[in-house]
């Protein structure tokens, strides 16, 4: 005997009760407390309670051992009479000036050259793999190719060309593009792979009515691909200007230590570590922290502000 609902008895039954709205927020919010937990104690450990503490050094004296004296705003004011603090910001932003457009024509260029190639994950991988190199080991490499006596360019260029070269890691002149170069190189294929990302996204419609309208290969790239490229090169744009500011590892490599060619690339990052880890001043190194940290800021928002006039999102 095969057992029936009457519609009484479904009426009863009616749909599966759900948990009360208030349970299921509990029971989301543990979830997600689950979730993020780990990152949001890596954050506070690792970002947010390093950047306070460093912010507190700033206002003190310490050597790193003894005990740490609150001086105020005394680091600060000593950083205006500093020359080396001066110079360290020219140093920088020179650096900056020579990275940040290097990267970005040359990221571009290469993207635009691959769009639509055949084994573009091959050349991917082969100009992604300076990026994931340690940078210790690329400025080895480069310290070695550009050696004035017996570098692989100075050879090349002295013996098939009759030039020449010059010594591009002992006169300031030559180091600190030397140096611009070697990060451009490196960071090319990263700055690549985006602007790839950027051109896939690119309705091939519009490319496609330019060229109903006889628009030529110049013309649809500056007045298509470009404007639509603008959101992608404002992202590379930050990117890329705080990571010329930060630059430490090749800086360091290159640079002969102890001698006159140092105070020609001593960088922002450079005096704040020969600060603290050279000479034990970790409340005057925090306070060239606070400096970078503000100047950061101030760019990327201007940069932010600015965005408004040159970036086209697609609506």
């Amino acid at each position: 005997m095969v057992a029936t609902l009457t519609p009484s008895d479904t009426s009863k039954a009616g749909p599966p009760k759900r948990p009360p709205r208030r349970r299921r927020r509990t029971r989301d919010g543990g979830w997600a407390a689950v979730f993020l937990g780990p990152q949001m104690v890596g954050l506070l450990v690792f970002v947010l309670g390093p950047m306070l503490f460093a912010l507190y050094l700033s206002f003190t004296e310490w050597n790193g051992i003894g005990d740490i004296t609150f001086v105020g705003l005394d680091n600060f004011r000593e950083l205006r009479g500093d020359h080396a603090f001066w110079q360290s910001i020219r140093n920088t932003v020179w650096l900056a000036v020579m990275i940040v457009p290097g990267q970005l024509v040359t990221g571009l260029v290469v993207a635009v050259a691959l769009h639509q190639r055949k084994l573009r994950t091959l050349y991917r991988i082969v100009y992604f793999m300076p990026v994931v190199t340690s940078q210790v080991a690329v400025s080895v490499i480069w310290i070695w190719l550009l050696n004035g006596t017996f570098g692989p360019l100075n050879s090349t260029l002295r013996e098939w060309f009759g030039i020449n070269a010059p010594d591009w890691l002992a006169e300031p002149s030559y180091l600190v593009p030397a140096i611009a170069m070697v990060t451009i190189w490196q960071g090319v294929g990263f700055f690549m792979v985006v602007f790839l990302a950027g051109l896939q996204g690119i309705p091939t419609a519009y490319l496609e009515a330019a060229e109903v309208d006889g628009a030529g290969t110049l013309r649809k790239f500056w007045h298509i691909t470009l404007p639509l490229l603008t959101p992608t090169l404002f992202f590379l744009t930050i990117m890329s200007l705080i990571g010329a500011f930060q630059i430490f590892d090749t800086v360091y490599m290159m640079t002969p230590q102890n001698s006159y060619l140092g105070d020609s690339t001593r960088t922002i990052v450079f005096q704040i570590y020969d600060l603290a880890f050279a000479r034990f001043d970790f409340g005057t190194s925090a306070a060239y922290a606070v400096v970078l940290f503000v100047l950061l800021l101030i760019l990327t928002a201007g940069q932010l502000v600015l965005q408004r006039r040159w970036v086209h999102y697609e609506e």
